[in-house]
């Protein structure tokens, strides 16, 4: 039986040990231990990992807005989970947290090669803006 919940601190190497074997996704010095554990502080009960019955971590969804859209982050779930609708739960519950707080609608980047990825997305719904561009600068 699978059990979702709240991420946690505590979740971190386990969840970096899913993402970084997870093909298409992308990780940064963002991603490192403090900056996701800021970012959970920050957003708190919003990002939502499933536990399998090992203990392990099947899947994670990092979830937080800006007060007026949500953000979703490194939504991955292990390869022998896939196809059992977890990535599907994640979301929804991430989803679920925004809506309660005031948030009506959420966005996420996929990275242009990863077409699992965009199947994924795409199949629950979820609609390509390619009339937007992403620019990023230091700070």
């Amino acid at each position: 039986m699978m059990i979702y919940r709240e991420m946690t601190k505590e979740d971190y190497d386990a969840a970096y040990g899913l993402w970084e074997n997870t093909a298409g996704m992308g990780l940064s010095a963002a991603d490192s231990r403090d900056e996701i554990i800021r970012f959970l502080e920050r957003n708190r009960g919003l990002s939502h990992v499933c536990i399998a019955p090992d203990g392990g971590i099947a899947g994670t969804a990092l979830c937080g807005h800006d007060g007026r859209r949500g953000f979703l982050y490194h939504v991955a779930v292990g390869g022998q989970y896939r196809g059992k609708g977890i990535g599907r739960e994640l979301v929804t519950r991430c989803l679920d947290r925004l809506r309660s707080e005031g948030i009506a609608k959420c966005h996420l980047m996929v990275i242009g090669s990863n077409a699992g990825g965009q199947r994924f997305w795409s199949g629950i719904g979820w609609e390509l803006r390619d009339s937007i561009l992403l620019y990023s600068h230091s700070t």
